[in-house]
């Protein structure tokens, strides 16, 4: 799953005790939620809901398809919130970090079990 794009979607939609500015999140943090998400099937079940929402962003014009990803976005952040505050404060915090950092790549690397769950590598 795009990270990047979640967290983007997430931070629109954020509960309001995570409105402060978010620590950035470490290895551990991932780990925890991953952790959280895989030992629960009805997670899990909602973190690959997300992935197919989130892949279905893909290829649409920002402009002439605005309201489709208005609507995708709204419900990602449900769903988002339904993996629990600490998957809300996880994506809140990777606004901080660059993807393309060692950091963010060690991250990224950190989330593809959840990936692997769903059925993509």
């Amino acid at each position: 799953m795009n990270w990047k794009r979640v967290v983007a979607i997430c931070i629109l939609a954020a509960i309001p005790a995570f409105a402060l500015a978010a620590d950035k999140p470490t290895k551990a943090d991932v780990d925890k939620v991953v952790q959280l998400i895989s030992a629960d099937k009805a997670k899990t079940k909602i973190y690959c809901d997300m992935a197919k929402l989130e892949r279905s962003l893909d290829g649409l014009d920002e402009k002439k398809d605005a309201k489709k990803i208005e609507a995708i976005g709204k419900q990602l952040a449900e769903l988002g919130k339904k993996l629990g505050p600490e998957f809300v404060k996880l994506m809140d915090g990777m606004q901080e970090i660059d993807p393309e950092s060692a950091e963010g790549k060690e991250l990224t690397a950190a989330m593809e079990p959840l990936d692997k769950l769903c059925g993509k590598a």
